[in-house]
């Protein structure tokens, strides 16, 4: 008797906890988050190729305004290509760096959804308010890389001597921004981080606030050894809004500790 075909096995429905996936379930689910991701960075790449001058023309936004502002001589606004591949190298950097950061939405969505199975029903309704968060804040440290980016080439340069005139290869300026730009986005994810571990009970608001000289410290030494640029203003345009954020994650801390225990009160 032949058993009439009903379609794809339907994935299981991770309600708790407590419903265990099996190995064979969890890597399933594991390929289709990555599969998703690649294919929405890879429509990011194909969306920056397309746009790739304009975007080359904004990173070099703050060279050029700095070369304008400084006497001749201090550095050469034109980039250069010491290869017959850089050009092409330098576009699929530019093109990969601004895909990622284009799928960013994607790509936090798809890493919250494979992490929802092991949370509580009381956990998983953040999904949405820390993805926007993450997002929101990766954009904001981007911004601010790029704000200081002009501050960093002055003092890099400046370093270099009075007759020496600064002369960047394209894919070493590039690569330079993209740094910069990830090391500024990643560090500002740090209060989500913090945020996260508080609500899961990996770490309690108080704990924070008892140890905060030691955590401002940890924080400007990671903002000194993370910023590509090694520069005293990149390292405090980081690290003072990390500090920043730290106070406010153990605001937040204490906000959400009250709110579990009037529920734990009221049940």
């Amino acid at each position: 008797m032949r058993v009439p075909f009903t379609g794809r096995a339907k994935r299981p429905k991770i309600k708790t906890p407590d419903d265990a996936m099996t190995l064979m379930e969890h890597l399933g689910e594991l390929r289709t988050r990555i599969m998703r991701v690649v294919l929405a960075v890879v429509i990011g790449i194909i969306v920056i190729m397309a746009l790739y001058d304009h975007v080359l023309n904004f990173l070099l936004h703050p060279y050029h305004e700095l070369c304008k502002s400084k006497p001749a001589g201090f550095c050469d606004a034109s980039l250069y290509t010491l290869g017959p591949l850089e050009g092409l190298t330098t576009r699929l950097s530019v093109s990969t760096y601004g895909g990622i950061i284009l799928a960013l939405p994607v790509i936090l969505w798809q890493i919250w959804r494979f992490v929802v199975p092991a949370l509580h029903a009381k956990e998983k309704k953040y999904a949405i308010p820390f993805v926007f968060s993450s997002v929101l804040l990766f954009l904001l440290g981007a911004a601010i890389a790029y704000l200081t980016l002009e501050k960093s080439l002055e003092f890099l340069i400046a370093w270099s001597g009075t007759d020496v005139r600064a002369t960047f290869q394209v894919s070493k300026y590039i690569s330079l921004v993209g740094l910069m730009v990830a090391a500024f986005g990643i560090g500002f994810e740090f209060p989500v981080l913090l945020v996260f571990l508080q609500i899961v009970g990996v770490l309690q608001p108080q704990t924070l606030k008892k140890q905060w000289r030691y955590a401002i410290m940890i924080i400007f030494v990671i903002a000194a050894v993370i910023t590509p640029s090694g520069d005293p203003y990149s390292m405090l345009a980081l690290a003072i809004p990390m500090s920043i954020f730290y106070v406010f994650s153990v605001f937040i801390g204490y906000f959400i500790q009250r709110r579990k225990r009037k529920a734990a009160a009221a049940t």
